[in-house]
């Protein structure tokens, strides 16, 4: 799963003065074709939402096997629209989206694109929201897209590029204003519970594959990571001056609670962390409850 240079956006062609919702395929910077959904915001009923071109969004990242249309991410969405206009795709190897999944690696491009798609609908602040592998994309994507705050304090001109885990893209247009990761792992490899030895299963055995291709609909690539892509813990690190929220249940199967706490740990200052009581694993997981607090935190931040 070979990592590639995080670049510049290519843009969709989407007109931006439609105010209901837009279904399109965006490009990644490597060629690939993600499908995209734009939902406006809810808020105010009509006034408020046919306007809601130039305030937040919130670009949401769904976990391994997702999709766009799977219904935790359809109602994750809802309840999102209720206070942000949101756009969910499908990450590559995915529901209607090319390529092959590499479990996290050049998944980044797919929420560049996405975080683009934003800024050139006119929305100027944008935050992204992962579950699981959404939520280590995330973190990884706030690392190496740096907004023009950050591009100043590593000593690049605004609009222009910093350098991260020795690749060269943190363009503007894709930047996040804003971080938040939900049921995060913090590093690479991990097999301490069943769920997780289960799933590597899957991406690394030729017939875990065809199990994840033709049973749980995701396509895999079967490259190694060459080389292994930055870890969400070193990406925490990096993401400040941009707030970064790490939300995270007690009884999450796939990651105990030691993965959220090294989140924070590496983020200091820089992050919040919530640890919810009797939540499992990410957007199946998360009720609307929550989900409501985590966009009220995106619109407030």
């Amino acid at each position: 799963m070979s990592s590639v240079s995080e670049g510049r956006f290519r843009s969709s062609a989407v007109p931006s003065i439609t105010p209901g919702p837009l279904r399109t395929t965006l490009r990644t910077d490597d060629g690939v074709r993600i499908e995209a959904v734009y939902e406006p915001c809810t808020a105010g009923a009509g006034a408020a939402a046919d306007s809601s071109f130039d305030g937040t969004a919130i670009v949401l990242a769904h976990g391994f096997t997702g999709s766009v249309d799977r219904p935790a991410v359809r109602r994750a969405a809802g309840v999102f629209a209720g206070r942000a206009a949101v756009i969910t795709f499908s990450f590559r190897g995915h529901g209607g989206s090319g390529g092959r999944s590499t479990v996290g690696d050049r998944e980044v491009l797919d929420l560049a694109a996405a975080v683009a798609w934003a800024r050139a609908l006119g929305h100027r602040r944008v935050v992204t929201v992962g579950f699981s592998m959404g939520g280590s994309v995330v973190l990884r994507h706030g690392a190496l897209y740096a907004g023009r705050a950050a591009d100043r304090a590593d000593g690049a001109e605004a609009g222009g590029a910093v350098e991260r885990e020795g690749r060269t893209g943190a363009r503007t247009e894709a930047h996040a204003d804003a971080v938040v990761a939900v049921s995060a792992p913090a590093r690479w490899y991990y097999r301490g519970t069943a769920p997780m030895r289960r799933l590597h299963w899957v991406v690394t055995r030729p017939m875990g594959r065809l199990v994840g291709r033709y049973g749980l609909h995701t396509r895999i690539d079967r490259d190694a990571w060459d080389p292994v892509p930055l870890s969400p813990v070193e990406a925490a690190g990096l993401i400040a001056p941009a707030p970064l929220l790490i939300v995270h249940g007690d009884r999450d199967p796939y990651f105990p609670l030691d993965h959220p706490r090294s989140l924070a740990g590496a983020a200091g200052d820089g992050a919040e962390l919530w640890l919810e009581h009797g939540m499992g694993h990410a957007e199946n997981a998360a009720d609307e409850t929550l989900l409501t607090r985590i966009a009220d935190w995106a619109v407030a931040r």
